[in-house]
């Protein structure tokens, strides 16, 4: 069975450290959250996770993450770029984590281009439909699905067909 990795509010250090200051509490406590902490605390999460080896020393150990990827498939490029395998000495590059361990769920994230760039870098068979209800919209989350620019192949994988391998249902 995967691993789910849930976002939640970061350390009160770093809340401290890096959202506050200047801002409107309500506007911290937003930023330290669902706007910025929370997905930034669980990419570090995972990159904490493929750094230590975990996956080289279980390399049947499947984690899903949510939103999109958390901000990661941005930023695969440039992890792939400045952490060689020289440099990590894991055994595989740190892009192969990313696409041999890692799952990524919509998770409300209903916006097209952080969806196409987690597709081109990951490809359709790591993505798994989800609406992260209550919080977005289920009706929204579906005409994402439907208006997704994919194959129908690709479709049927990303709304049910990965998770039905990834799970064995």
């Amino acid at each position: 069975m995967p691993l789910y990795l849930h976002p939640t509010q970061p350390p009160q250090a770093v809340v401290a450290a890096s959202y506050t200051g200047n801002f409107a509490p309500v506007v911290a406590n937003a930023l330290a959250n669902s706007s910025w902490g929370w997905h930034i605390e669980t990419a570090v999460h995972v990159l904490r996770l493929i750094l230590s080896g975990a996956f080289d020393h279980y390399p049947d150990l499947q984690v899903i993450i949510g939103h999109l990827g958390e901000g990661l498939p941005f930023m695969m490029p440039r992890l792939e770029l400045t952490l060689p395998q020289e440099l990590t000495t894991l055994q595989r590059p740190i892009g192969a984590y990313f696409r041999e361990n890692i799952h990524y769920s919509v998770s409300g994230f209903n916006f097209l281009p952080p969806f196409l760039n987690l597709l081109l870098e990951v490809g359709a068979n790591r993505i798994l439909f989800s609406a992260d209800y209550p919080f977005a919209s289920m009706t929204q989350a579906r005409a994402f699905l439907d208006q997704l620019p994919v194959s129908p192949a690709d479709r049927e994988q990303i709304a049910h067909g990965n998770a039905e391998r990834l799970l064995n249902l």
